[in-house]
C-alpha cells in the first residue's frame, strides 16, 4: 500500500510538472524574442528622455517625449499583435494605445503649461500602472517567470502618478523628462527580464 500511494503521488507530481511545462511553452516562451526587442528599445527610449535635458532646448522637450511615447506604443503595438495568442494581451494592447495617444496629444501640446501636461502624465502613470500589473497577473496565471518586475514597474508608474500629483503646480519639461525616462527604463528592463526567462528556462526532465 505505502509503494503504491508513493507510485500515485509520483505520478501526480509528474504530472503536474507536464501540464505546467505544457502551459509555459504554449503561453509565453513561442514570443520571448518579440518581448526582448520590445524591452531593450523601451530601455533605449528610456535613457533618452533622460539624457533629453541636456542634449536639446527645453521648449522641445514636450514634442521629442511625445515622439518618444509615439514609438514605445508602436513597438509595443507591434509586439502586441504579433504574440496576440499570448498572456496579457488586451493590457498590452492597451498600453501600447495608450502610448501612443499620450505621445501624439504630447506633440501637439509643445508649448503647453505644466498643469494640462501634469493632469496628462498622471492619466497615463495611472493607467499605465493598473495596466502593467494587470499584464503581469496573466503573466502569473500562464507560469511565465519573472513576472514580478512587471508588478514592481506597475507599482513605479503609480508611485509616478502620486509624484505628479504632488508636484502639479510645478511640473516642468525637466521633470517630465525624468518621469518618462524612469518609466520607459523600469517598464523595459522587466520586459527583458520576462523574455530572458522565457528563453532559458528548463523543466525537471519527466
Amino acid at each position: 500500500m505505502r509503494h503504491r500511494f508513493t507510485y500515485i503521488l509520483g505520478s501526480r507530481v509528474m504530472t503536474d510538472i507536464d501540464t505546467d511545462r505544457s502551459k509555459f511553452w504554449r503561453s509565453t516562451r513561442p514570443y520571448w524574442l518579440q518581448m526582448l526587442g520590445e524591452g531593450i528599445v523601451l530601455v533605449i527610449l528610456g535613457w533618452l528622455a533622460l539624457f533629453l535635458p541636456y542634449i536639446v532646448p527645453v521648449t522641445t522637450i514636450n514634442t521629442i517625449i511625445g515622439w518618444l511615447f509615439v514609438v514605445s506604443g508602436l513597438v509595443g503595438l507591434v509586439t502586441t499583435i504579433s504574440g496576440r495568442h499570448g498572456p496579457g494581451f488586451r493590457w498590452s494592447l492597451l498600453s501600447a494605445v495608450l502610448a501612443i495617444a499620450v505621445g501624439s496629444t504630447l506633440m501637439e501640446w509643445p508649448s503647453a503649461t505644466s498643469i494640462p501636461i501634469a493632469y496628462l502624465l498622471t492619466f497615463f502613470f495611472l493607467i499605465e500602472g493598473i495596466a502593467t500589473i494587470m499584464y503581469a497577473l496573466d503573466h502569473r496565471r500562464q507560469l511565465s517567470g519573472r513576472w514580478e518586475w512587471m508588478v514592481a514597474s506597475g507599482c513605479v508608474d503609480l508611485t509616478l502618478a502620486a509624484l505628479v500629483i504632488l508636484g502639479l503646480p510645478t511640473t516642468a519639461p525637466l521633470a517630465v523628462s525624468i518621469l518618462v525616462g524612469v518609466n520607459l527604463v523600469f517598464g523595459g528592463s522587466a520586459m527583458m527580464a520576462m523574455a530572458i526567462y522565457a528563453h532559458t528556462a528548463r523543466f525537471p526532465k519527466s
